[in-house]
């Protein structure tokens, strides 16, 4: 990737410089664009032969008692099989409400002006999907997760790559200033 480029402030040849893209303190306004990605396949399927399996195993232990058969490797496996059936249930009941909540809180960022702009919706919404499996307990999608962030923008050294910056509307904080001391002033009498 090479190193981030310096500020135009302290550049040697300050002539050769390309412009950073400006994002409102602020962050986006207006309504937060709708969820793009289909539900989860990968996790669901993986749910579902969980299932399957851990009925197979115990119609299989019920055999093995029927016939007086000793049990007690089946009913290990069993387990093992209950246990990663309940966290693939769990993983997919929370999934989907956990990446609405990442998805809103997002589309408030001041990045999230530049990601409506370039058409990232899928991209932004690829990096929510790995950042839940991350904190669902998936290393690898913590991983994917991590990289995601550097590609649209969400630590700063990304920042710098893409030539954002966020800025404040001096303006307006000047407005909300002198508006806000207004309102401390009494009338002494």
């Amino acid at each position: 990737m090479g190193p981030p480029p310096k500020s135009p402030e302290t550049r040697v040849r300050r002539n050769a410089s390309v412009s950073m893209t400006s994002l409102p303190a602020e962050g986006r306004q207006g309504e937060t664009p709708r969820w793009p990605l289909l539900p989860d396949v990968a996790l669901r399927t993986r749910r579902d032969l969980a299932a399957t399996k851990v009925e197979d195993l115990r119609d299989k232990l019920n055999e093995a008692e029927f016939d007086a058969k000793p049990t007690a490797a089946l009913e290990q496996r069993l387990d093992a099989a209950l246990e990663r059936l309940a966290i693939l249930e769990a993983q997919v009941r929370d999934q989907r409400k956990l990446e609405l909540v990442l998805w809103r809180e997002l589309w408030q960022l001041p990045q999230a002006c530049e990601w409506e702009r370039l058409g990232w919706l899928r991209d932004v919404a690829q990096y929510v999907r790995h950042k839940v499996m991350a904190e669902l307990g998936d290393l690898d999608a913590a991983k994917e997760a991590r990289q995601w962030s550097d590609r649209i923008g969400l630590t700063p050294m990304s920042m710098l790559r893409l030539r954002w910056r966020v800025v404040v509307d001096e303006v307006a904080a000047k407005r909300e200033e002198s508006a806000g001391a207004r309102g401390r002033i009494k009338a002494v009498g």
